[in-house]
């Protein structure tokens, strides 16, 4: 088992930038395949990014591509969700979670979930 808690949201401007972390305790981010997905209110959750475990291999959904960037810090446990150029249409609550899947980017196969932080980007 692993324990997830996500942090860094906020309210941001079109344009600007956040920087979103998810920090792992009980299991070694090294382990698992970590993703991140979001959800707006009555929207269904969606992919975002994910890190695959092992070599760390990255995807990405075609709406963020380019603009955000995952990444880990193995030393601290924690994963990071850089999100540049931001739209109003990324507002949502963003999730970190963990999948022992090496390719999935499907929320069914990650077990492991944040509590979530939330991202408003205002226009």
């Amino acid at each position: 088992q692993v324990q997830l808690v996500e942090s860094g949201g906020g309210l941001v401007q079109a344009g600007g930038s956040l920087r979103l972390s998810c920090a792992a305790s009980g299991r070694t981010f090294s382990t698992y395949s970590v993703g991140w997905f979001r959800q707006a209110p009555g929207k269904e959750r969606e992919f975002v990014a994910v890190s695959r475990r092992s070599l760390f291999t990255t995807s990405y959904a075609d709406s963020v591509k380019g603009r955000f960037t995952i990444s880990r810090d193995s030393a601290k446990n924690t994963v990071y969700l850089q999100m540049n150029s931001l739209k109003p249409e990324d507002t949502a609550v963003y999730y970190c979670a963990a999948s022992s899947n090496y390719y999935s980017t499907y929320a069914a196969d990650f077990g492991s979930w944040g509590q979530g932080t939330q991202v408003t980007v205002s226009s």
